[in-house]
């Protein structure tokens, strides 16, 4: 089980900027929240900050039975892609999947294995020995979800993954997501609004949107 609870979480800046309005928000085990709002809404700051890559100014962040707030990003069971996608120019594809697997220092076996477990998942077999630079913008965008996938985390967070591709590869790309949404059954956050698949009665087909406007919080369910 890793629900992640946000009990009246804040962020406030040095300069006295309040970027977090005290947020109290339950995401389900298996559940895909997206937060909407416009662009310096902090949307990526929330993220971040269950992530642990920005500090909490207030509150709580709970990810199952345990309060993150001052756990080390690679102890919370976490993988992230970014809107840029970073992959290292010089290593190949499988060198790309597996560097983070080598870092934690886990058996060549299992690194291969799971490896090549999330290069089936995303059709990237035959792409495992070509370097970043080949590759086409949806096929980086690929790697760059086997990257977290590979690490099996509790929960993954998307920051606007999807900015990047163009029309066309974005809609492929959103179904794709869903998919493997519906298959791993992990939480999925993202702070991209083009993951939403709304249903032809207006629902949205990954439950409840989280809003953000004017940097306030609204919730909608």
């Amino acid at each position: 089980m890793a629900e992640v609870i946000f009990n009246k979480l804040e962020k406030v800046y040095s300069n006295g900027f309040k970027a977090v309005h005290g947020i109290d928000l339950k995401i389900a085990d298996g559940e895909f929240m997206v937060i909407v709002g416009p662009s310096g809404c902090a949307k990526s700051t929330t993220l971040r900050m269950l992530a642990g890559l920005e500090t909490i100014s207030g509150g709580e962040v709970r990810i199952g039975d345990k309060i993150v707030n001052n756990l080390a990003p690679k102890s919370r069971g976490i993988a992230m892609v970014f809107q840029n996608y970073a992959l290292y120019p010089h290593m190949t594809v499988r060198e790309n999947l597996a560097f983070g697997l080598k870092l934690s220092k886990l058996p060549k076996a299992q690194i291969d294995r799971q490896v090549e477990e999330a290069a089936k998942i995303l059709e990237l077999e035959e792409l495992l020995d070509r370097l970043p630079r080949q590759l086409s913008g949806g096929q980086a965008q690929r790697v760059a979800v086997g990257r977290a996938i590979v690490k099996k985390p509790d929960v993954f967070l998307f920051d606007e993954p999807l900015s990047n591709l163009d029309a066309k590869l974005r809609a492929s790309m959103r179904i794709r997501i869903s998919d493997l949404h519906k298959q791993l059954k992990k939480i999925w956050q993202t702070g991209d609004h083009r993951l939403r698949h709304p249903r032809s009665d207006g629902s949205d087909d990954h439950g409840r949107p989280h809003l953000r406007d004017e940097a306030r919080p609204h919730y909608a369910g």
